[in-house]
């Protein structure tokens, strides 16, 4: 029977029509059902579908809420392509420095010869060349990672590394523990794989041990999917004891892990202090890292480092997949990284980004942000009465475009009353000016979504 979905058609019209405005609250679907002559259980049945929709959001003890747009209209997709026409994208967050583009063309001149570029444009292996490995292994050698260069497999970027060891480790229906909040490109790849997320309950030193234990007593987790440094979008860096203490469950659970060290190069292993999971669970855990953040996103690659035994099975899930890496990006990586140009490349984005961490600080005083000094992106809690999603849509009614934590939440727990401010991928004073216009919409204080909906 489809007539819930005919109901949740005609909200969703209202929705694209401007009829129920962002943030808007929907009668409680007792009421709903009342109103139309409907069983309780068809009315939760359109409030669901609406949910699957991505069109409103839940929160428990509040109400359901019409969502804000996504930049292309679609409300909840994962926040990770440019907001169009928006002057001034804060949802974007690839560091581009002004000159990189002569810092990084001298090697592409040398590849642009005959004889190197024959073999840049032939098919790349999954395991890359033998050059790529060392370089790779040397590259993540700077942040703590020993990483043999036999166990080194290469991707178009490190989302689909992510995709494919995904696939290597979790069947469909599979059980996958993340943090309560992650980066919404898992959501959508667990959904589009069939995988079922599970969120991991956090604290200040990082996702909590006993939290793991219990969602892997409830019914097994066939993996787990982890941030440990700058975790996307607190900035939390997970504490050496709390690491160790994972380390330690992980192993008597025997649960692989997904490391996603993708923010890692902006804390280098002196300043953050702990190993990598890696280093603590060779066995078990995948590390996953790239070179779209080091570098850019427009020409790039991704790797992931297996334990031994699991080098087939990754490689099988990539070419399944189709998410080999480009041998001409490899090649142009192994001369970046030869040549010192991502270690330059790096120590100037590792300034950029502490100078606009002291931008947020000076334009945000004052309000409940996180934001590690080294990081691109700022966690910022919204004072009372904003909501994540009516505040995106007020930024964007200025021209600003911010990512409303529900984009991370896993789970049906409350929405996070918060939004990330992505901090790289717009000039300086320009990202200066969005602060100061933001921290005065914040003041404002028109967070309530006030407004009766006809439904």
């Amino acid at each position: 029977m489809n007539d819930y979905r005919r109901i949740a058609d005609r909200i969703a019209a209202d929705i694209a029509s401007g009829r129920l405005r962002a943030g808007q609250r929907l009668p409680p679907q007792r009421a709903f059902a009342r109103r139309h002559g409907l069983a309780a259980s068809t009315a939760g049945r359109v409030y669901a579908e609406l949910v699957r929709r991505g069109l409103v959001v839940g929160e428990v003890g509040r109400g359901t809420f019409v969502r804000a747009a996504a930049p292309d209209g679609q409300p909840g997709r994962a926040l990770t392509e440019a907001a169009g026409d928006e002057p001034v994208n804060l949802e974007l967050n690839y560091p581009y420095l002004p000159g990189q583009s002569e810092m990084l063309s001298p090697a592409l001149a040398s590849l642009a010869r005959s004889d190197a570029l024959g073999g840049a444009l032939r098919p790349a292996s999954v395991a890359g060349t033998p050059a790529a490995r060392e370089a790779v292994a040397g590259l993540l050698a700077q942040g703590g990672v020993h990483a043999d260069p036999e166990r080194i497999l290469f991707t178009g970027n490190a989302r689909q590394a992510i995709a494919a060891t995904l696939v290597s480790l979790v069947r469909p229906g599979g059980r996958v523990g993340v943090e309560t909040l992650t980066y919404p490109l898992v959501k959508e790849i667990g959904t589009r794989l069939g995988r079922t997320l599970v969120p991991l309950a956090m604290d200040e030193e990082g996702p909590r041990p006993d939290a793991l234990a219990a969602a892997h007593r409830a019914a097994p987790l066939s993996a787990l999917y982890l941030q440990p440094t700058l975790h996307n979008p607190t900035t939390l860096t997970t504490s050496a004891n709390r690491r160790a203490e994972l380390a330690n469950v992980i192993h008597r659970l025997g649960i692989p892990v997904i490391e996603d060290r993708i923010w890692s190069f902006l804390r280098p292993s002196a300043e953050a202090g702990a190993p990598p999971l890696a280093a603590l669970a060779p066995d078990l855990v995948h590390l996953v890292d790239g070179l779209s953040k080091r570098v850019a996103p427009g020409l790039t690659v991704g790797f992931v480092v297996v334990p031994g035994d699991r080098t087939e099975a990754v490689a099988r899930a990539i070419r399944s997949g189709g998410w080999s890496a480009g041998a001409f990006a490899l090649e142009a990586a192994v001369r970046w990284i030869g040549d010192g140009t991502v270690e330059r490349l790096v120590a100037a984005k590792r300034r950029d980004a502490a100078r606009r961490r002291r931008l947020v600080a000076e334009e945000l005083d004052g309000f409940a942000v996180r934001s590690d000094p080294s990081s691109y992106f700022a966690w910022w809690e919204l004072p009372a009465p904003w909501r994540a999603d009516t505040f995106a849509a007020a930024a964007r009614e200025r021209g600003i475009a911010v990512t409303p934590g529900t984009a991370f939440a896993v789970g049906h727990g409350g929405a996070p009353g918060a939004v990330r401010l992505g901090l790289g991928s717009v000039p300086e004073p320009e990202l200066a000016r969005a602060l100061s216009v933001l921290a005065a919409v914040a003041r404002g204080g028109r967070g309530a979504g006030s407004g009766s909906a006809r439904w």
